[in-house]
């Protein structure tokens, strides 16, 4: 790229080769090598991941396991799945089963996880990955000594508007990145029940929502320098709204806030010295890109073909990984995820929320 030079010698930012947004490099997720699937705990999001799979993919859900015998045959029936099992052991127990989507508590996932991978089965594990970093590094240990794919299920980095975004960062077209903010608030009604408010089951803004933020920053800014946090808990002592300055090394900022007590835009913005990208709410669902410029002049869009279903990109990602061979994917990486856990655990203990058993 060329470059210009201010009268003082100091060079300005490379000047971007294009100003427009490329397309998306994602694979068709029905263009994936089948697995077969088994699933644990068939809750809300089990059910979107299973339908997801039913509607854009090949893949088949062969086995599903919960506490609840009737609860599993249910889910079943629902979705055409050929085994309902009244536990999870029998899931990662199925010879009929090569990956296990771990989508239990927060508090289940690392033994739930560890379960599947010892009985020799690939492991998609819902975000966030565990409770806190310690309990990832053993999965991840784990997963690599047995020689199968883990990955947490972080489906927004699979989605194909978050590869314009790494295209657009890796063309230069923002310039120098100097700010990041993301957000993503939902209205929880205080329900001691809920297991956003539960203790027990790690429940709190950050594992379930502040998740996306944090690691979607992560992504754009790599390792963070410094990370100072500001929060309330809620009325069971669960981290209820949460405010994050991170650094990193470049002198880049972000801004990141989640929350139970209000619904926030949930957007994302990546502003660099030449444009910015703006990503419209839900920025972590398949959502529109914008590439604006430093006089506010639109530069560039990209527009998703696909706006319901999106968990299905993270499945054809692990298929595809599971096929050529690979124990992680690039897009989201074991290390990644461990590094964003140790940054969710650096905020959790700034606020001093702990979780039963830790």
């Amino acid at each position: 790229m060329p470059h210009t030079r201010h009268a003082d010698g100091r060079a300005d930012t490379p000047t971007p080769t294009r100003t427009t947004l490329p397309a998306p490099r994602t694979p068709s997720p029905l263009d994936a090598p089948v697995l077969r699937w088994g699933v644990i705990a068939p809750g809300g999001i089990a059910a979107t991941f299973a339908e997801a799979l039913r509607t854009h993919t090949a893949q088949r859900v062969m086995a599903v396991g919960s506490r609840d015998g009737d609860r599993a045959r249910a889910f079943a029936d629902r979705f055409g799945i050929p085994a309902a099992y009244g536990s999870y052991a029998e899931v990662a127990a199925d010879p009929h089963v090569d990956i296990v989507y771990v989508a239990s508590p927060h508090s289940e996932h690392h033994a739930h996880a560890l379960m599947a991978i010892e009985a020799g089965k690939h492991v998609l594990v819902e975000k966030a990955f565990t409770r806190n970093a310690a309990e990832a590094a053993e999965l991840i240990e784990a997963a690599r000594a047995r020689g199968v794919f883990c990955m947490e299920a972080m489906w927004t980095r699979c989605l194909p508007h978050m590869d314009v975004v790494r295209q657009a960062l890796d063309l230069g077209l923002l310039g120098e990145v100097r700010m990041v903010t993301a957000d993503h608030g939902q209205f929880m009604r205080p329900d001691v029940n809920h297991r956003l408010f539960a203790p027990e089951l790690a429940g709190g803004a950050l594992l379930d929502l502040g998740v996306y933020p944090v690691s979607f920053a992560s992504m754009v800014m790599g390792p963070f320098a410094s990370v100072t946090t500001v929060g309330d808990t809620a009325h069971t002592g669960v981290d209820g709204q949460v405010s994050v300055v991170v650094t990193n090394d470049a002198g880049a900022h972000g801004v990141l806030n989640t929350t139970l007590f209000a619904r926030t835009p949930t957007t994302a913005t990546i502003s660099g010295t030449r444009a910015r990208l703006e990503i419209e709410g839900d920025f972590y669902a398949p959502s529109a890109v914008r590439l604006i410029g430093r006089s506010n002049e639109l530069l560039g869009s990209y527009a998703p073909a696909l706006r319901d279903g999106g968990l299905c990109f993270e499945a054809a990602e692990a298929a595809r990984c599971v096929a050529a061979g690979k124990l992680e994917s690039d897009l989201m990486p074991l290390d990644e995820t461990l590094r964003v856990m140790r940054v969710l655990d650096r905020m959790r203990s700034d606020l001093g929320v702990t979780f039963p058993g830790e």
